[in-house]
């Protein structure tokens, strides 16, 4: 179960970076373009926040089944030193919580605005914080912190 969970959370992090990415582009394009705020940019909207909650399950299941973070609950001391286990035992989890609930409290923020204007700014103010979170917590293989491959297999 443990690998199917890591591939799954590799795959919906590519979800959750293209969705959000998109639905900025369709933020600023619609505030600076003075649109109006769509069905369509509604259900990215919505479809954004169900990918990154989905995404924040998945993530959660693969911190409570991962052999790694059981080391870490149960070796506390020794791991904290290590930053391995420190970016995975709290720092990813953290940063990645907080970011999905910037999303989740940006996305209903949207949707109770007045103004088609201020439904594209809330949007994307909110979504461009959460991408930034996303973007520091994510370990990539180029990262100093922690990395791992972009994509996971079984």
């Amino acid at each position: 179960m443990y690998s199917y969970l890591l591939f799954f959370h590799s795959i919906f992090r590519w979800l959750v970076l293209l969705s959000l990415l998109y639905a900025i582009f369709r933020g600023i394009r619609g505030r600076s373009g003075k649109l109006s705020f769509s069905k369509s940019d509604d259900s990215v909207r919505h479809i954004i926040a169900t990918i990154s909650h989905v995404q924040l399950t998945i993530g959660y299941l693969l911190y409570f089944n991962s052999p790694f973070i059981a080391y870490f609950r149960s070796h506390y001391h020794e791991a904290i030193k290590q930053f391995d286990f420190m970016f995975f035992g709290m720092i990813h989890i953290t940063l990645m919580t907080i970011s999905i609930i910037l999303i989740t409290i940006g996305s209903s923020a949207a949707k109770r605005q007045e103004t088609d204007e201020d439904k594209f700014r809330t949007m994307t103010v909110y979504f461009a914080i959460a991408l930034l979170i996303i973007f520091m917590a994510i370990p990539w293989p180029f990262s100093p912190l922690a990395n791992r491959p972009y994509l996971r297999s079984f």
